[in-house]
């Protein structure tokens, strides 16, 4: 398949030359090159497609190497795409109708817009310096919306900035119409969910309650029929009637939400639903009634036991879903194609589109989808398998406070919060608690900006600012890989650092949560999204034998297997019974392949 595909409105901007207005049937996107004498590999790099975030006026494609570029609407003369300017390497691209929104892997927000900086439209500025509190300047996660910007930071707060109109960052408008600096909407919250042309926004707490704020005109805020007048919302509310499961995502449209829900029920496979809420009129519900509570979203496309959806996306009026059987679904406007269907019929109900032709070795868990305001992208972009996921995992556990446990003060009598045990095997061995004191010298001097960057060579082992790295290289065991640090915390640590215990039969196993959170989605789940104390939760897991656990244990800590435990066919089934039970996060070579090997030779 190729690796980009496009479908729907094309204009503003025009992303096709030469081509017509409605594009009704999915066809290639090629990026054009902006300067013809580049190095051709470092094109084919650039190429890689991370995300791809698009809304009425612009679309931007963020890429593994850490660039973007966007298409703008005032180049539709030409089609050539201009580079973001943005020194530090992008995470995350967020685009609304009209703003755009950069997240770094530093932790920093590039953004520009009319409501964000009207003096000068085209310029990015840092609105994340922006927030007052020096300790919420740190940001995690981002999402655009029509006109505003929602900022969910390393100390799970949640800021907005832009416009108002209708409540949507839960004040009053008439006293708030709009701001041009970050505002404080919510603490402990866990994720922040809009779209990029809705007015209306859902913020998920650590305790898995829902809230919602803005434009109620349609009933999209899912509060129920006895409040559906109520057109604007302007205070964060509890929505009370959320069906049972866990939440994985919520996506907005102008008019309506959907929801995905995900079964707990151990006795089954997980089975994820659809809901919705809003006017059917629109053609964003997925079916042919007003509803004003989250209401299931009913299909023979999706409703397979042996089908599950992977992912979906929402434009302007418009849904597309994608199946583990390689099925694209989709409902809702269609007037310029943007469902793919080969003409441009409106679709109350979903409805099966032409999904492309796996080529050999794909895994459809890597497309992806991106609904804009009236288009579609479908893209394949395959998880990059390294050992830098490992880092970056310890870099956001480093901004979780709940999970340190261990003190800096900085040159402004900021306090930062690390993990004692992830240092501790960072640290030279020799002589450990004068490296810590060492470490608190260097930090006192410096900026909260520069210890945080200290504190992500430390974690990463990479150098992101060399002149600071001049100064912490003598106290870090800067040879090391992160894998061999989690062997030697494995091999090592003592048994009251170890604070979470699976229990399988009769034997018991201690695990560190941040290790167990970096290896398993189960758990990171678990542990990320309470707030409760889980440090004596215990779980039964007892279809694993003894040697599969064995194996199961080492691999989590050092990504190897040991090289006396003999591997057998009925290993090999257990342990793809583990790696779906955990929801392993698997690096690359990843346990499954490593049995193989070992099995064969």
């Amino acid at each position: 398949m190729n690796d980009c595909l496009f479908f729907g409105w094309n204009q503003n901007p025009k992303l096709f030359k030469n081509k017509p207005e409605k594009i009704i049937k999915p066809i290639q996107f090629k990026f054009k090159n902006e300067n013809e004498n580049e190095n051709e590999n470092e094109n084919e790099n650039e190429k890689q497609i991370k995300q791809i975030s698009t809304s009425y006026f612009s679309t931007i494609f963020l890429f593994k190497n850490g660039k973007a570029i966007e298409y703008l609407r005032e180049n539709d003369s030409d089609q050539n795409p201009s580079k973001i300017q943005i020194e530090e390497n992008i995470q995350k691209v967020s685009v609304g109708v009209e703003n755009e929104a950069i997240l770094t892997k530093e932790g920093n927000v590039f953004a520009k817009g009319n409501d964000i900086n009207p003096k000068n439209l085209k310029e990015f500025i840092n609105i994340s310096s922006l927030i007052e509190d020096l300790n919420d300047r740190i940001i995690q996660d981002i999402v655009s919306g029509y006109s505003t910007i929602y900022l969910l930071t390393s100390n799970q707060n949640v800021y907005g900035i832009g416009l108002n109109q209708y409540g949507q960052l839960g004040f009053d408008f008439k006293i708030l119409p709009k701001t041009e600096k970050p505002i404080l909407m919510m603490k402990n919250v866990s994720k922040i969910f809009t779209g990029n042309c809705s007015n209306h926004v859902f913020l998920l707490n650590s305790n898995q309650e829902l809230f919602v704020c803005g434009d109620n005109y349609y009933g999209q805020l899912g509060l129920g029929e006895s409040i559906k007048e109520e057109t604007e919302i302007q205070k964060l509310t509890k929505i009370q009637n959320i069906p049972k499961g866990k939440i994985i995502d919520i996506q907005c449209g102008y008019t309506h939400s959907i929801m995905l829900i995900e079964n707990q029920n151990q006795n089954q496979n997980p089975k994820r639903k659809l809901y919705s809420c809003g006017d059917y009129q629109c053609n964003g519900l997925g079916k042919n009634e007003n509803t004003y509570e989250f209401t299931e979203i009913k299909s023979s496309l999706f409703e397979n036991d042996n089908d599950n959806i992977l992912a979906f996306s929402v434009g302007h009026e418009h849904t597309l879903i994608l199946t583990s059987n390689s099925k694209l679904v989709g409902f809702g406007d269609n007037f310029y194609g943007e469902l793919g269907t080969g003409n441009t019929i409106n679709q109350l109900i979903p409805i099966q589109t032409e999904f492309p032709k796996l080529r050999f070795n794909e895994d459809i868990s890597n497309y992806h989808i991106s609904c804009g305001f009236f288009n579609s992208f479908l893209y394949y972009s395959p998880f990059l398998s390294s050992f830098s996921n490992l880092e970056e995992d310890l870099i956001k556990l480093f901004r979780r406070k709940e999970f340190c446990d261990i003190s800096f003060k900085t040159k402004n009598g900021s306090i930062i919060s690390a993990h004692k045990l992830i240092l501790k095997y960072r640290l030279n061995q020799n002589q450990n608690q004068n490296k810590i004191e060492k470490l608190q010298e260097i930090i006192s001097n410096k900026s909260i900006k520069e210890s945080n960057q200290i504190f992500e060579m430390i974690y990463s082992n990479r150098i992101i600012n060399p002149k600071l790295y001049s100064e912490i290289k003598e106290i870090i065991n800067s040879n090391e890989k992160i894998e061999e640090t989690i062997k030697r915390i494995y091999l090592n640590e003592n048994e009251n650092e170890k604070d979470f215990i699976i229990e399988r039969k009769e034997k018991q196993y201690k695990f560190p949560k941040l290790i167990l959170i970096m290896r398993s989605e189960l758990y990171r789940g678990m542990f990320l999204s309470v707030t409760e104390d889980t440090s004596n939760k215990v779980t039964d897991y007892s279809e694993l034998s003894n040697k599969s656990f064995q194996i199961f244990e080492y691999w989590i800590y050092s990504n190897q297997i040991k090289d006396e435990i003999q591997i057998t066919q009925e290993i090999i089934d257990e342990i793809q019974i583990g790696i779906d039970y955990f929801q392993l996060n698997q690096t690359n070579p990843n346990l499954f392949d490593l049995l193989i090997n070992k099995f064969n030779n």
